[in-house]
Order: structure tokens, then C-alpha cells, then sequence
């Protein structure tokens, strides 16, 4: 008898944990994570759309009532910050997950040029600023102004500013010369390529020099020009960089001195001035200059300790707009809902600011306790650590760490160094105990230092006297630390290649 089964449907409830994050909640983290400049880049948006935030002059941005002009009685209560700002906002210290109070140190905060409720970023400050900065010329724009200041026939100046127009950033021109001429609109006949070469030399002897070569030895020949260069020298670096880049490339100096006929000193100094020249000259003109780092967090020596606090130049000062919150809260009933909603978001914005600053600092000042035999002895002392070291002291999760040290900077006499530079894996000892990867490096760069002239040290015998030392390293780890400090191994080390 074939047994018969019957299905149901039906609904069972049961009851689970779950983890959900609020909007809000996660816009905290969010801009935790953020950069400082990104940062208050963010809260400059805030106080353009919200009517209850500006720029203060001085003060503690969590302050309601106005600047905090005693920083010792701030030092006193900023114990107390944390645990008030937890209780009247509970999503912002789940976003730093407990961090601790405000920095007592921060003395003013300077607001960004030209900021403000009144003027803002189209006062007169904001003007003055603008007036300032630089424009930017593009490489294609560089070119074509020195192009008008020639007296070029009508087509060959056209065709020169076609060429202009072909070159990438770095100033190459890509495209063979045979390809280009059909490749070019509105020039009518088409060009010949012997009107392209005509114009394309016209291109090549422009500033900066190497521009509108298509290869590049090609690139580096036009760097070589006849004036102030010895006449041998230049002849020799000429035959390097047209017929001998790779062994070049190579570092093979006595391949190079026998192939050429030259002795060793003359190939070398061939090859010190071809070191000297510029392999993407395009790339000079309308590049960007790299930001300044602000850094968060300013170490210095006090007595006989190091002291971390907040860096005035890297805070916010923002605070609440007292006549407005006032006018609010005697018509409360007339405002409407859309300006409570505004002040609700003016006050967690504020306590926002003051706990992201807070948990950076309690996070710079636990790392400082661990590592600060590094800003006595150097990288060599670095210990390991591990996020969760910091995050047990601090009182929050390894994830607010993280988040707290990505992108965020410390201020050393030794130099500006990322929080997170200070975290890194131990290796272990032959005494039982761990060493950093940063010291490791900073060993292996010593040694290399260091070592016979004549007998450079290779990453087998770099990987013997790190164990002679007590630390046991692979000779693979060794060939990657050597990689990140762009040593080159040892056969490129030798005495005919210094």
C-alpha cells in the first residue's frame, strides 16, 4: 500500500534578533568614515540648507548657547560630554559606538574663508579668495597660445593645431601621421603626410620639450637639445635612448660601454643625464597640485610625555543659531513642521560633530600610549597592533576603529602619519615575542645601507642576517619589503652600477 501524504498551508510565527540600521544611524557612519575636509565640506552644505546652523567665531560646535571661552573648565566636563550626548542621541553614539569626550586642548576653531550666515560664500572674503586661485591651463591651450605667437602660413598653423588637439596628457602623439590626415575634419584638401611631419616639427619645437614625440626614445631625443650639452655627451645619450632603451632600462652599463665602445665613466654619465630627463613632459602643465593634508590630531612633547590633542586648523566651528531656536521655540505652533524637523537636525548635526572629534581623539591618544616609543627611536620600535586592542580601550567596536582611522592624520615631530600606519600584524620572534612589519623594513633598509660595495646583500642573505637577529622572515617576505621601499635587488646594486 503506497502511503499517501497530504500538504498544508499555513503560517507559523516566530520570533528572531535582527540588526537594522536607521537612515540616520547610517549617515552617521557614513560620515564617520568620511575624511576631515570631506567632512566639513558636508557640514558647509548643512549650514547652507538649515537655518538653525552657522559659522561660529569661537566655541565648542556642541555648544547651544554660545562659545566655550574657558578651555579649562571645558577640560573638566568633557568627561561628561560623551555620556549627556549618548542619552539625547542614541543613533549618533551607536555610530561611534561609545567614543569618548571632547577634547579639552581645542582652543579655536577657524571657520572656512569666506563662510558665514551673512555674506557666505559670495561676501567679499569669498570673492577675495576666489581671486586667488589659480587657473588652470590645459596642455592643448599651453601649445596653441605659443602656436599663435608664430608666423605660420594659414594651413600649416591649422594643421599644427590639429596635431595639438591629437596629444594625450602626457603630450605623445598616438596616432601614426598616415592614419591622422583622413582623421582630420573641415581641412580641406586633406593633408599629406609630408605636411603633417612639417607641422608636426613645428609642434615638436614648442615648450615644454618632448612634446609631440610618438615614441619615447623619441621623447627623450627632443629633451637632448644642441644647446648646453657637450657635443660627445649628447651624441651618446642620443645612441642610448634611440637604439639601447632597454638595456638602459636594464641598468646593463657595461653592455652598454661595450656595445658603444665608451668606457664605463662616459656611459654613466650619458646615462645620469638621460635619469635627468622628463619621460611625460605633458603631464607639467594644467596638473592639479596635490591637497594639503590638515591633520586631526597634533602630538607634543610635554615635560617628559607625549600629548595628543585635536588640531584647531581641522575643526568646525559650528554652532547652533541661538536667535532663530529662540524665535522657534516662542511660536512653536506658527513654525510648522518642516522648521522643528530643521532644528531637530541642526542639534544632531552638532552632536555629531562633537562626538566624531571626540572618539578620533580617544583613538589617537590610545594608539600614542602603545607606540610611543616610536616618536623616541624611529620605526624600529614600532609594535604591532591590532585594532582590537584599540577598540577594548576606546569602547567601541573594531569597525568604528577602522572607520575612525581611514584617512584621518597624525601630526608627529617624526613626520604626518595616517592612524591606521600604526596597525600592523605581528611577526614572531625566536624570543617569543612579535616585531612589527614597519621595523622589519626599517632593519632591512639599514642593512642594505650598509652593506660591502663590492658584495651587495641578496635577499637570501638579507633573510640569513634577520634570522641571526632573532626575527624569522621569509626570503619571499624579504624580496616584498624590499619591493615597498623601491630598493632594487642586488644585482642592479653592484659597483658597475653605482
Amino acid at each position: 500500500m503506497i502511503p499517501s501524504f497530504q500538504l498544508a498551508a499555513g503560517l507559523r510565527q516566530s520570533a528572531c534578533a535582527q540588526t537594522s540600521l536607521s537612515p540616520r544611524l547610517q549617515q552617521a557612519v557614513r560620515m564617520l568614515q568620511l575624511p576631515t575636509t570631506d567632512y566639513v565640506q558636508l557640514l558647509r552644505q548643512a549650514v547652507c540648507d538649515n537655518p538653525f546652523l552657522e559659522w561660529a567665531e569661537e566655541g565648542w560646535p556642541g555648544s547651544e548657547s554660545g562659545a566655550v571661552t574657558d578651555t579649562e573648565d571645558a577640560a573638566g566636563k568633557s568627561a561628561d560630554a560623551s555620556d549627556a550626548s549618548t542619552s539625547e542621541a542614541s543613533e549618533a553614539s551607536e555610530a561611534s559606538e561609545g567614543g569618548a569626550g571632547a577634547d579639552a586642548d581645542a582652543e579655536t576653531w577657524p571657520a572656512a574663508p569666506g563662510e558665514g550666515r551673512e555674506g557666505g560664500e559670495g561676501g567679499a572674503r569669498g570673492d577675495a579668495l576666489q581671486h586667488r586661485l589659480p587657473c588652470l591651463v590645459t596642455l592643448a591651450e599651453h601649445l596653441a597660445g605659443q602656436l599663435r605667437l608664430l608666423r605660420l602660413p594659414e594651413r600649416e598653423r591649422l594643421l599644427a593645431l590639429a596635431l595639438v588637439d591629437c596629444l594625450d596628457d602626457d603630450g605623445y602623439l598616438r596616432m601614426p601621421l598616415c592614419e591622422l590626415g583622413p582623421a582630420l575634419p573641415g581641412l580641406l584638401p586633406a593633408p599629406q603626410v609630408h605636411e603633417l611631419s612639417l607641422a608636426l616639427a613645428r609642434v615638436q619645437a614648442l615648450e615644454p620639450a618632448g612634446v609631440g614625440a610618438r615614441s619615447l626614445g623619441e621623447c627623450l631625443a627632443l629633451q637632448l637639445g644642441p644647446v648646453g650639452e657637450p657635443p660627445k655627451l649628447r651624441a651618446l645619450a642620443l645612441a642610448i635612448v634611440r637604439e639601447h632603451l632597454p638595456a638602459l632600462a636594464a641598468h646593463d652599463l657595461a653592455g652598454l660601454s661595450r656595445r658603444l665602445g665608451h668606457t664605463l665613466g662616459q656611459v654613466q654619465a650619458a646615462c645620469d643625464r638621460i635619469r635627468q630627463l622628463d619621460p611625460r613632459p605633458g603631464s607639467r602643465i594644467g596638473a592639479v597640485a596635490a591637497g594639503t593634508i590638515i591633520p586631526d590630531v597634533v602630538v607634543r612633547r610635554r615635560q617628559s610625555q607625549w600629548v595628543a590633542h585635536l588640531n584647531p586648523a581641522a575643526l568646525p566651528r559650528l554652532r547652533l543659531q541661538q536667535t532663530y531656536a529662540d524665535w522657534y521655540a516662542s511660536h512653536r505652533e506658527q513654525g510648522g513642521v518642516v522648521f522643528g524637523r530643521h532644528l531637530q537636525e541642526a542639534r544632531w548635526t552638532l552632536r555629531n560633530v562633537e562626538q566624531r572629534f571626540a572618539t578620533i581623539l580617544a583613538v589617537a591618544r590610545a594608539i600614542l600610549q602603545r607606540q610611543h616609543r616610536f616618536l623616541a627611536l624611529g620605526p624600529l620600535a614600532l609594535r604591532p597592533l591590532a585594532l582590537r586592542e584599540i577598540a577594548q580601550e576606546v569602547g567601541v567596536h573594531e569597525s568604528t576603529v577602522s572607520r575612525v582611522t581611514h584617512q584621518k592624520y597624525m601630526a608627529t615631530p617624526c613626520g604626518l602619519f595616517e592612524l591606521r600606519f600604526f596597525f600592523s600584524r605581528g611577526l614572531a620572534t625566536d624570543s617569543g615575542g612579535h616585531c612589527s612589519p614597519t621595523a622589519v623594513r626599517g632593519l632591512i633598509r639599514s642593512l642594505i645601507a650598509s652593506e660591502p660595495r663590492e658584495t651587495p646583500l641578496s635577499d637570501v642573505a638579507l633573510a640569513r642576517a634577520l634570522t641571526a637577529q632573532g626575527l624569522r622572515v621569509a626570503r619571499r617576505t624579504v624580496t616584498k619589503y624590499r619591493q615597498q621601499l623601491r630598493i632594487e635587488p642586488a644585482a642592479r646594486r653592484g659597483p658597475s652600477i653605482r
